[in-house]
């Protein structure tokens, strides 16, 4: 027996976690990588394009590996190559939303315009447009990143409304936050897009064995609820890492692929 092709049509769209890593603690060198990384996606065919968390500059892992006595130059490198929100950096990553026709999301280090060393964990959602559409601020920095990031709020606690649905964000371990996930379920979220960092250390600075700071990319999933997941994959002795031979060994990791990995979302 034949089913018509009647009723309604609902959206589809390809999505890209992006698991690339930055040029580390250089703001300028990782939103000239990024413009090639959307170009790459797009060209896939991603409406949606995913960036890990904190991307823009780099993730601080040192603050799980360091003491705090030893963090003092790359808590100013972080501040240094923070992003103001609005700014003339958020304008620039807006340009490439519109530049190549998609939703952007990129995890950022911000810092605050008011507060001098106030620093967020944060996401951005760029529309096609080019228009800032959310800015989520982590709700509480995990553990060591209290170090680094001040708490957000849920002012923006909220999903987008858009073509492809409507598009929540939440920034690692608020994943697991279950009130911060219902907030917005109840507001009616489509699309989930949760970021991560590299992968997270449990063995101590120059121990045998080392952890591996290599990517954990998760794609999205055709559910009920569609994700696009991504992380960092940090790449020692290449173009990304140009500074890496300056850091300790504790904040180098192994050598990964990088690039957009697309699945559909539906």
């Amino acid at each position: 027996m034949s089913i018509p092709s009647a009723g309604d049509t609902f959206p589809a769209f390809r999505a890209a976690a992006v698991q690339a890593a930055p040029v580390f603690l250089d703001r300028d060198a990782t939103l000239d990588k990024l413009e090639g990384l959307v170009a790459e996606a797009a060209g896939g065919g991603a409406q949606l394009v995913v960036l890990s968390e904190s991307f823009v500059p780099a993730f601080p892992v040192w603050n799980i590996v360091l003491a705090p006595m030893d963090q003092h130059k790359f808590f100013r490198a972080l501040y240094e190559n923070a992003l103001v929100v609005p700014g003339p950096h958020t304008d620039r990553i807006g340009s490439l939303a519109r530049r190549y026709g998609v939703f952007l999301s990129v995890g950022v280090t911000e810092r605050s315009a008011i507060s001098m060393g106030a620093m967020y964990n944060t996401n951005l959602l760029f529309d096609p447009e080019g228009s800032l559409v959310n800015r989520h601020r982590k709700l509480v920095p995990t553990w060591a990143e209290k170090l680094t990031w001040a708490n957000g709020d849920a002012s923006d606690l909220r999903p987008v409304e858009t073509e492809l649905g409507r598009i929540g964000t939440l920034i690692c371990g608020e994943n697991t936050n279950t009130l911060a996930r219902y907030a917005l379920l109840a507001q009616g979220e489509q699309v989930h897009l949760s970021t991560y960092p590299p992968a997270w250390p449990f063995r101590r600075t120059g121990s045998a064995g080392n952890y591996d700071l290599g990517a954990r990319s998760r794609s999205a999933r055709p559910r009920t609820r569609s994700r696009a997941r991504c992380s960092t994959s940090w790449r020692r002795g290449s173009s990304t890492t140009s500074r890496s031979k300056r850091w300790p060994r504790a904040i180098r990791g192994s050598r990964r692929r990088s690039g957009p990995h697309r699945s559909r979302a539906r």
